[in-house]
């Protein structure tokens, strides 16, 4: 089954780029000292991050450990680059209760209070700083979802994994969960076709100034959004 998604998932990444042909080349076609310097650029700033937040980090997995227990970090299969699958890593940040069927509690239900002071000050995605050294994502990209839903996009939207994914993005800091997924998949497409260093060094200062506003985290109901269900869903 996720072999046939990856299908469907290619088979719209394809027809999308072929639709570009006839109109302009994607700015997303970078030569290779462009995506050089942003590789070196991400490890040398992922590096000093982890420096910088490691005493957060640390009191952070501590806090998960005393609420929740082992393990304190999230592990799961994110499609990066052109739909590869890649292990994401992040802070727990809700238990693993569930109800009389066996099926997990909703999001807002298994959330924690130490939980949703690490999210609100996104410090469950510090993690994804491994990530970056290793290259499955960028620190600047469209944010890498759910493996099933890479069969729900169109041939528009499929074009946002025509770069790495990374942990923030033009998404992010334009209205981040608090707008809907269309909205999100056009913003994360006209990165793809505009992204330059400088909108990447811009990206990054006002996630900054987000962060510690704490805007756009989660939609009213939802831990962070609710679920994608294709091209017709309008919800964030």
């Amino acid at each position: 089954m996720r072999e046939l998604c990856r299908i469907r998932f290619f088979l719209h990444l394809y027809e999308g780029r072929k639709a570009a042909c006839f109109t302009e080349m994607p700015k997303s076609e970078r030569s290779c000292s462009d995506l050089k310097a942003k590789r070196v650029f991400d490890i040398t700033a992922a590096i000093l991050l982890l420096c910088g937040a490691s005493v957060i980090l640390l009191f952070a997995m501590a806090a998960v450990r005393f609420a929740i227990g082992s393990p304190v970090f999230f592990k799961q299969t994110r499609p990066g680059y052109n739909g590869r699958p890649f292990t994401l890593y992040k802070l727990r940040t809700m238990t693993d209760a569930r109800d009389e069927n066996g099926a997990p509690l909703p999001d807002h239900l298994r959330l924690t209070r130490a939980g949703k002071l690490i999210r609100k000050l996104s410090i469950d995605e510090l993690p994804q700083l491994f990530n970056v050294i290793k290259g499955d994502i960028s620190l600047v990209g469209p944010r890498p979802l759910l493996m099933d839903y890479l069969p729900l996009y169109t041939a528009e939207q499929a074009r946002r994994h025509e770069v790495k994914p990374g942990i923030t993005g033009w998404a992010q800091i334009n209205g981040r969960n608090a707008i809907s997924w269309e909205e999100k998949f056009k913003l994360d497409v006209w990165y793809v076709d505009n992204r330059t260093f400088l909108l990447d060094l811009k990206i990054l200062l006002l996630t900054v100034k987000k962060v510690l506003v704490s805007e756009g985290i989660h939609q009213s109901g939802h831990a962070t959004a609710k679920r994608f269900t294709g091209s017709g869903d309008m919800s964030s």
